[in-house]
């Protein structure tokens, strides 16, 4: 007997950056054993992604190109945030903005039941509420992060419930008061100041790649805030089990004796950070893998990018690897004991997934408040920093020597494995109060 046809359609429809294509796909993935799915991007980020998708007769996912206009400065293998310098993400901002009347083209075509849209495009919920297309809002970072922004707009003067994310000392509040010239935090600023006007056209309903073992107070108070059910989805992260000979190296260290080092997709260390962080590893006596990337049309080569005499010194405690990894083939190895990285939203989930305690190095952005949600969850230790947020050879080495060797390492991990435990007892669950929320729209026809 075949499968029973999915009668209703779901356009998903992210911002042009790998961090928030990532946990679409994840959802669209498991979604689409109910509804028919569609997934809108570039066809640059669209090309990426299509070998990792099921094409099964009984549950595709629906690839839709998105035509960005071209220009000299970003041609068409530039709409996407990979390695795009960040001078120019305003640029693919206004790009990705004129492309809503192709955006709304594919909704009058398509007539999907339901759009589930990001932040960074406010054009597509005005387009979906003129054809009556009920939207949900896909929240890709954490709740905790979010609440924290959402409450000092509406209660701007109040301070936030929760102290640990408080960040009036930090580094990166401090420097991002005495930079305006970054594009990328006013960006950011307004698209969600404009989510925050445009909360009336979408749905009661807001999703979120969350879940409670982390974060139930903060999806608590976030659905307070936004007067919204908030439904946690995550962890959402990729199953697939790639081969490697990164996972050959793994093979000969011992349990729990190495870190792997990532700073995602779409951020690179300045030449100073880069030699401190070198020298961190070294100092620690840790194993570790660390993949370091560049910006495209970069040519640099990793011995040319790390201090001198780095390579031959750490010798085969040290594996350094460019451009790419299977991260989560690493992660799930019995000789991590830890994770240095940027505290980006999708790396904290991959962690937890895995049981990996964190050494948090964020670097800007909504990280820093990802790396203290998880510093308050018992699952990372955030590292020392110099100056105005500079890494510290010595700040890396300790913490790195914390979580692997000393008894807060113990207690790391300890609870780091509580928590993959408790996601892995409710495996689906999560996704299936989400296929009951969403169905819920269908039945009422309201937004």
């Amino acid at each position: 007997m075949e499968p029973k046809k999915p009668t209703k359609k779901i356009l998903m429809f992210p911002w042009l950056a790998f961090g928030h294509v990532s946990p679409f796909i994840q959802l669209a993935k498991r979604l689409s054993n109910t509804f028919e799915i569609h997934l809108c991007s570039s066809p640059v980020n669209l090309q990426s992604i299509q070998s990792k998708l099921p094409q099964t007769p009984s549950n595709p996912i629906h690839l839709l190109h998105l035509n960005l206009p071209p220009s000299p400065e970003l041609p068409p293998h530039l709409h996407s945030t990979n390695g795009l310098p960040l001078r120019l993400i305003p640029t693919l901002l206004n790009a990705f903005d004129k492309a809503a009347p192709d955006f709304t083209s594919i909704l009058h075509k398509l007539n999907p039941d339901l759009l589930i849209t990001d932040m960074f495009q406010p054009w597509a919920v005005h387009s979906a509420a003129a054809l009556n297309i009920p939207t949900v809002f896909f929240l890709v970072v954490g709740a905790g992060t979010f609440s924290h922004s959402v409450h000092s707009v509406l209660h701007h003067g109040v301070d936030f419930p929760f102290p640990e994310l408080d960040l009036q000392n930090h580094w990166l509040f401090k420097r991002h008061q005495n930079d305006s010239s970054d594009s990328s935090v006013g960006v950011a600023t307004s698209r969600f100041l404009q989510l925050l006007k445009d909360l009336e056209f979408y749905s009661d309903v807001v999703l979120v790649n969350s879940f409670v073992e982390i974060e139930s107070k903060y999806i608590d108070y976030l659905s307070v805030l936004l007067k919204k059910k908030v439904v946690p989805v995550g962890p959402l992260v990729s199953l697939s089990d790639e081969k490697s000979d990164v996972l050959d190296w793994l093979d000969q260290k011992e349990p729990k004796s190495t870190v792997y080092v990532s700073f995602g997709s779409e951020y690179y260390l300045s030449n100073e950070d880069r030699a401190e962080l070198a020298m961190g590893l070294e100092m620690s006596g840790a194993n570790f893998i660390w993949v370091i990337r560049f910006g495209k049309g970069e040519n640099v080569g990793i011995r040319e990018a790390l201090p001198e005499g780095f390579i031959e010194r750490v010798g085969e405690r040290g594996l350094v690897l460019d451009g790419w990894a299977p991260q989560m083939g690493i992660l799930k190895h019995t000789s991590i004991g830890g994770f240095v990285c940027h505290c980006g939203w999708n790396s904290v989930v991959e962690a937890a997934v895995n049981a990996v305690p964190i050494i948090a190095l964020p670097m800007q952005l909504d990280q820093p408040f990802h790396g203290k949600v998880a510093v308050a969850a018992g699952v990372a230790v955030e590292a020392a920093r110099g100056v105005d947020g500079a890494v510290t050879r010595e700040g890396v080495a300790k913490a790195i020597k914390e979580v692997l060797f000393e008894k807060k390492g113990e207690e790391l991990s300890g609870k780091a494995k509580e928590i993959c435990e408790s996601l892995k007892v409710k495996d689906g669950k999560n996704i299936d109060t989400c296929v009951v929320a969403i169905s819920r729209i269908f039945k009422s026809g309201k937004f």
